[in-house]
């Protein structure tokens, strides 16, 4: 989505860790500008003017004015960022050219809206399965969000990629059959546990041979019939 934000942003003449670290100090991030069929140029930015657009309602979606001093002003989108893995701080970012009058591929957040006859009547559950889809658009038509309406759900029943409503403009480049979100049913399952102080099953004993007269009683014939 563009947004009317301008970021200055000023070339850096040299690269490399040290130069990094010298442009981070001076309160500003190392910045790449590429893409539009230009050669990469290397900037340093404002990072609370790349964190305030992060954290925007259109995110990573935004368009905006780049005005490079001495240069060009252009549209760009924040394509990637590196943040410090324990002060969380923006360390780096990646910004793309972006031309107004090309189609471009961008993912865009989906959001459920409603509750679900399936929960509210049937006590079933909604689970969500895929919060973002992938579309083709012109980059003014970029939407902030989709919106998809469960409440008519009942158990057993999704709505899928392909149920979202796009405009003219639109293309829709995920598969239409992937599931945004659907009902599931609850079960829980009785496990069966004997009851306290009843008596296990005695065990089968194994049957022995009991030994004694009978086994003696044709030894002692055969002793008679020697006499």
């Amino acid at each position: 989505m563009i947004k009317d934000i301008t970021v200055a942003a000023e070339v850096r003449t040299s690269r490399g860790k040290n130069e990094a670290r010298r442009t981070r100090m001076a309160g500003n991030i190392p910045a790449v500008v590429y893409g539009a069929y230009q050669e990469p140029l290397s900037v340093s930015v404002s990072p609370r003017e790349i964190v305030k657009i992060i954290r925007s309602s259109t995110g990573l979606n935004t368009i905006f004015n780049l005005a490079i001093t001495g240069g060009e002003t252009t549209a760009v989108m924040i394509v990637d960022r590196q943040v410090d893995p324990i002060k969380s701080t923006l360390l780096h970012a990646d910004l793309k050219r972006i031309d107004l009058t090309k189609r471009i591929r961008i993912s865009v957040p989906v959001v459920t809206e409603g509750e679900p006859a399936g929960v509210k009547v049937q006590g079933g559950l909604l689970e969500i399965i895929t919060r973002s889809v992938e579309i083709e658009c012109l980059p003014d038509d970029i939407p902030e969000r989709f919106v998809v309406h469960v409440s008519e759900l009942m158990i057993g029943q999704s709505k899928r990629a392909g149920d979202i409503e796009l405009t003219p403009s639109m293309k829709l480049v995920s598969d239409p059959q992937s599931v945004i979100a659907h009902i599931v049913a609850l079960r829980a399952e009785a496990v069966a546990t004997p009851e306290e102080g009843a008596a296990a099953p005695a065990a089968a004993e194994p049957e022995v041979t009991k030994k004694g007269k009978k086994d003696e009683a044709p030894a002692a014939e055969e002793k008679g019939k020697k006499k």
